[in-house]
């Protein structure tokens, strides 16, 4: 029968029961495994973290568990994690291969950019898919130095999830307030038609749609409505 447990034993919480040295085994599993994978990855030619792709994000979580077991689990033999972590790097070097020579397998496994704003205006598709929320994406453009929608002449997702913006080149029209965030000060909201609205330039709350005379935005079909600043 094994023996019970006892509760903040020192010696088992910072050492263990594994003889000493086993601690020097350790030293050559991780030094083993480390100078295998770096050479595996120097061969995949990875990329660096901040523009890995979706298939390279899949590969550092693949080799994660593998090479962090086989560095300090005495029951994980060396051979067999390096086996493992061979066929992780060499899928992932296939699939490079192949989206290098097939764009319709890029696109199924790498993605594509998304359009996300027009001309001041939030696209419809990207209200109704879920890349992301349209918080994050004020929250990118900001990030962009972008105080209204009007200053965007476009704006795309890229593969890797950044946000790519072209400015308006001359004349920035009115558009969309997102400075300050709405969270922070809410946005102030018109109703059409109100004599007080009449000689301002409303736009939709939601996606900087100008207002056409109708209730429902033309774009998003939303109701919300605040005056366009410049």
């Amino acid at each position: 029968m094994d023996q019970a447990i006892a509760a903040f034993d020192l010696k088992r919480m910072l050492i263990g029961d594994e003889p000493p040295l086993f601690f020097l085994e350790i030293l050559v599993r991780t030094l083993i495994i480390y100078v295998y994978t770096l050479f595996l990855l120097r061969w995949l030619g990875s990329r660096t973290v901040g523009q890995l792709s979706t298939v390279e994000f899949l590969l550092v979580i693949a080799l994660g568990s593998a090479v962090g077991d086989a560095m300090f689990y005495p029951d994980v033999p060396l051979v067999q994690a390096m086996l493992v972590i061979t066929v992780v790097v060499g899928s992932n070097k296939l699939l490079d291969v192949t989206i290098s020579k097939s764009r319709h397998a890029e696109r199924l496994l790498d993605g594509k950019p998304r359009e996300v704003v027009r001309d001041g205006v939030v696209s419809r598709e990207f209200l109704d898919k879920d890349w992301m929320s349209l918080y994050e994406l004020f929250q990118e453009l900001r990030e962009e130095g972008i105080e209204q929608l009007g200053e965007v002449r476009r704006a795309y997702v890229e593969k890797d999830g950044q946000v790519t913006v072209f400015r308006h080149k001359g004349e920035v029209p009115a558009g969309l307030a997102i400075v300050p965030p709405s969270q922070i000060e809410p946005r102030k909201l018109v109703t059409p038609g109100d004599p007080a609205s009449r000689d301002i330039t409303l736009v939709c709350a939601t996606c900087g749609n100008g207002h056409s005379g109708s209730e429902h935005c033309s774009n998003c079909d939303r109701t919300e409505w605040t005056p366009a600043v410049k």
